[in-house]
């Protein structure tokens, strides 16, 4: 049997590899025949219309959507969801047409990349060879005694490499109150921090009445905040590289977008403004007015290589599948494979420190290559999918990934304000573990054996089997993300961290979490986990010392401002109930039923749903479903049943038996 499953997966494999050279990406073709499930699919629209409903745009959410989601070359979900405008009068279309602000950086590293291909630019050049202008920036540094930024020189020149990574120097002024959680528990070093991003939002000229040029000459009298490389700090730096492309190409950006991207690769809805004879595709502003900035009405002369661009799901998939097939889109060669690895591999060393936001870093399990973030770390990562994933999102909520591993892509077009309820609602993890979810198991080929006969459990036995039963985060046999390895303890500071040259620095701790409730606090240092000293460590390795069985206890010294000696903390770890993925198995009317309780389904098990299961044998059970799912119980030395496993073998999940008294 192993070897009839192993030849069946192969045979997927290859399926999936050859469709990638014979792309259909108009219609939607059969869910099954590429790996899905159809009905699991059709969760994603009814998740998405329980959320219109829950945050109106008065809660920042425009009430539409389009998912497309397609794999191995083919369309297997394209639906557009909702409405296009506030009033919820114009139905959205599949091709409606979305501001993606930061999904914008994607293409620009791509048309950089181009003129590596080329000859034109070199990835380890002085961004100075290029536009000179910006060759005397000096870098700020924040004295922590007196919070006052002192101007020195650049230890060594900023790249065209350090644009495309964020590890330039250059910053934003507006993320950094987007960001406010950037680990820092000096307040006078903060504010001087403050003041370098106000003095970028004072004399950086990015007007849409301002050309690139004019953009990139305003910042050349403004120090740098960080030491070129040291630092991955989101921000402007692909906006310079815009004005790089223009340079090093002889052309204005959107023309050289045009004809290098947009035209090859058929991407007719692409551009930094939208036709006139298009406005009646153009999805609304999440807000009553469009900021001038991003007005995409009319046409600029500012053209944001960083956030300037707006498209369609159609459109931005076949970007995406050109990706995916290392450069090329239907027999058109648009980039080398070189570059496109060179694009998708991890960029950042482990001593780059990472500010802002929660997309990048060892807390997010993912790190940054040229151009996009990249899945590193299952353990850590919000959201499911293979390690070598690639994905970026835009500043309105537009997303998309790219799964190599799965041959898959998932693209996301929302709109919605930065910041709001709505947005946090439909961000990242819906669409993610909705489309994993739906993966079918690959079935071997029809037995000749005899079907396996229903076998008789007393109530007794059945009764060893209830409780619920913990996977972690993860929703598919083809990921093993979140806790599922065995430590899924929780402490409830894990996720606003930092790490200093002393210790990890909490920032925010969870309300009601183990920690708190042990008496950390928000700005509490660290310095040592079970009497390990944490000075020198990375943040990953500092995590993983977090982590551990449910149950267990952590010693924890921490140094609290104000107070002249360390505390010793004792926590014990928790099950974090919170968006895990978790199956109830109890007995209903003398049989035993499963039903999924977390917060996302898993196979064929919902809430409300109680699926039958039908014993093969004293420990093993099967449901009647798309999967022909096959449940295993495990047991413990003692002969006490502590979890179960999902179809066992190459496609199996395991889950651990909670204890209710750790469920937090």
């Amino acid at each position: 049997m192993k070897l009839i499953a192993s030849i069946s997966t192969v045979a997927v494999a290859l399926c999936l590899s050859g469709a990638a050279f014979a792309d259909d990406l108009t219609t939607p073709g059969d869910a099954k025949s590429l790996g899905f499930s159809a009905a699991r699919l059709a969760r994603i629209a009814p998740w998405y219309d329980a959320r219109f409903e829950s945050f109106p745009p008065s809660d920042g959410l425009l009430p539409g959507a389009v998912v497309a989601i397609a794999r191995g070359g083919k369309i297997a979900y394209l639906q557009a969801i909702g409405f296009q405008d506030r009033a919820k009068t114009v139905p959205m279309k599949t091709n409606s047409i979305f501001w993606i602000a930061s999904m914008t950086k994607p293409v620009t590293s791509v048309a950089a990349m181009m003129l590596v291909d080329d000859g034109k630019l070199e990835l380890d050049a002085s961004v100075s060879r290029y536009l000179p202008e910006l060759g005397t920036m000096q870098v700020a540094t924040i004295d922590r005694g007196t919070g006052k930024p002192r101007l020195d020189p650049p230890k060594r020149p900023m790249t065209v490499r350090d644009l495309l990574r964020h590890t330039s120097g250059l910053i934003d002024a507006e993320l950094y109150f987007a960001y406010p959680e950037r680990g820092l528990s000096d307040p006078t070093a903060e504010f001087g921090i403050r003041l370098i991003h106000t003095l970028y939002g004072w004399k950086a000229v990015f007007r849409r009445d301002k050309t690139l040029a004019d953009f990139v000459s305003s910042l050349g009298g403004l120090p740098l905040a960080h030491q070129p490389g040291e630092v991955h700090e989101y921000g402007w730096s692909a906006d310079v590289l815009g004005r790089v492309v223009e340079v090093a190409s002889g052309q204005p950006l959107d023309q050289f977008m045009q004809s290098r991207v947009f035209a090859p690769l058929h991407m007719v809805d692409t551009g930094f403004y939208v036709p006139k004879d298009k406005l009646d595709r153009l999805v609304d502003s999440p807000m009553p007015e469009r900021p001038p900035i991003w007005d995409v009405t009319t046409s600029a002369k500012l053209f944001s290589g960083g956030g300037g661009l707006v498209s369609t799901a159609p459109d931005y998939l076949r970007f995406a599948q050109m990706l995916l097939n290392d450069g090329e889109l239907d027999g058109v060669r648009v980039l080398s494979p070189q570059a496109v690895k060179a694009l998708t591999t991890p960029a950042l060393a482990p001593d780059v420190r990472i500010f802002g936001g929660d997309e990048v870093g060892g807390r997010a399990g993912t790190s940054f290559g040229l151009g996009f973030g990249i899945r590193t770390n299952p353990i850590y990562s919000w959201i499911p999918g293979s390690v070598g994933s690639f994905s970026w999102a835009g500043f309105w909520g537009t997303y998309f990934w790219i799964d190599p591993a799965e041959k898959l892509i998932g693209i996301q077009m929302v709109q919605a304000t930065p910041g709001s309820k709505g947005r946090g609602a439909v961000m990242y993890a819906g669409i993610n573990h909705l489309t994993y979810g739906a993966l079918t198991i690959p079935q071997p080929p029809a037995s000749s054996a005899p079907p396996v006969a229903p076998a008789s459990v007393s109530p007794e036995a059945l009764a060893d089997y209830v409780g619920t039963y913990d996977f972690g985060y993860s929703v598919s046999s083809r990921d093993r993300q979140g806790l599922a390895d065995g430590k899924n303890g929780w402490l409830g500071i894990e996720s606003f961290v930092a790490m200093e040259p002393e210790g990890l620095r909490i920032n925010k701790p969870t309300s009601g979490a183990p920690a708190t409730r042990a008496g950390a606090m928000a700005g509490d240092l660290i310095t040592q986990l079970d009497d390990t000293p944490l000075k020198g460590l990375t943040l990953a390795e500092v995590l993983a010392r977090l982590r551990g069985p449910a149950g267990t206890t952590i010693r924890i010294k921490i140094v609290r401002e104000g107070q002249d000696h360390a505390t010793d903390l004792s926590v014990v770890r928790t099950v974090r109930r919170a968006n895990a993925v978790q199956l109830q198995v109890r007995v209903e009317q003398g049989k035993l039923v499963a039903e999924a309780v977390g917060a996302w389904p898993i196979l064929e098990f919902e809430k409300g749903k109680a699926m039958p299961l039908v014993a093969t044998s004293s420990n093993e059970f099967t449901v009647d479903d798309e999967d022909h799912t096959r449940i295993a119980f495990v047991r413990d030395a003692a002969g006490k049943v502590s979890g179960l496993i999902l179809n066992s073998g190459p496609w199996e999940q395991k889950a651990a038996m909670m204890a209710s008294e750790l469920i937090h």
